[in-house]
């Protein structure tokens, strides 16, 4: 009976759009990004790095994955266009937060835009991954590294991952993404937001 019942949950919710936020400062790397997602999930080729142009507001991509669907809102990262990032948070699942790992000099407003988005009450128990991005450069410091720096221990509840990629090779992308899903489909803020949406729980 509990496989049925699960066989039948799997088939009506596997399919629901899951909101995957791609943040992170300008120059981070979130566009390439985005692009490579579509070309390694989807029949889509994805523009080439050097005919993608810094993101002026919003771009959508849609992949699925394990059988679930995501949508990608890949926001401007430049600093006036930061304060848009919260008008989408009530509504993302998660959120993937990338940052040049081949730039220290920047790690500094990294993480402070990262803090602010922490914070926010609308992102409350969203998972999080973080990339540390442009590994295919060998001044790029690792994940662990990152880590470090960023100093993220005092995250309450919020489940986190960093992982090392390059978004222009496609190195330890799928690693990412599949945890990424894997904990979306696990949690608590998912099914808050599906019986917000009235796609589960009572009366649904």
């Amino acid at each position: 009976m509990f496989s049925l019942f699960y066989g039948l949950w799997k088939y009506l919710f596997s399919k629901t759009e899951l909101h995957v936020l791609i943040l992170g400062i300008d120059k981070s790397g979130k566009t390439t990004l985005l692009e490579k997602l579509k070309s390694l999930y989807s029949s889509l080729e994805g523009l080439p790095p050097d005919r993608i142009v810094p993101t002026v507001g919003l771009n959508i991509g849609r992949i699925e994955v394990a059988n679930t669907k995501l949508a990608f809102w890949d926001l401007g990262g430049q600093l006036g266009l930061r304060s848009i990032w919260e008008k989408y948070y009530e509504e993302a699942h998660a959120v993937i937060y990338v940052i040049d790992a081949a730039c220290p000099s920047r790690f500094e407003d990294s993480k402070s835009a990262l803090e602010k988005v922490l914070r926010h009450e609308d992102l409350q128990g969203a998972p999080l991954l973080i990339l540390a991005n442009k590994q295919d450069r060998s001044e790029a410091v690792s994940a662990e590294e990152l880590a470090r720096y960023l100093d993220l221990k005092k995250l309450d509840e919020r489940v986190y991952m960093f992982e090392a990629i390059s978004a222009y090779n496609g190195m330890g992308i799928k690693e990412g993404l599949e945890w990424l899903v894997e904990v979306m489909e696990r949690s608590k803020r998912t099914e808050i937001l599906r019986v917000r949406a009235g796609l589960t729980g009572p009366g649904a």
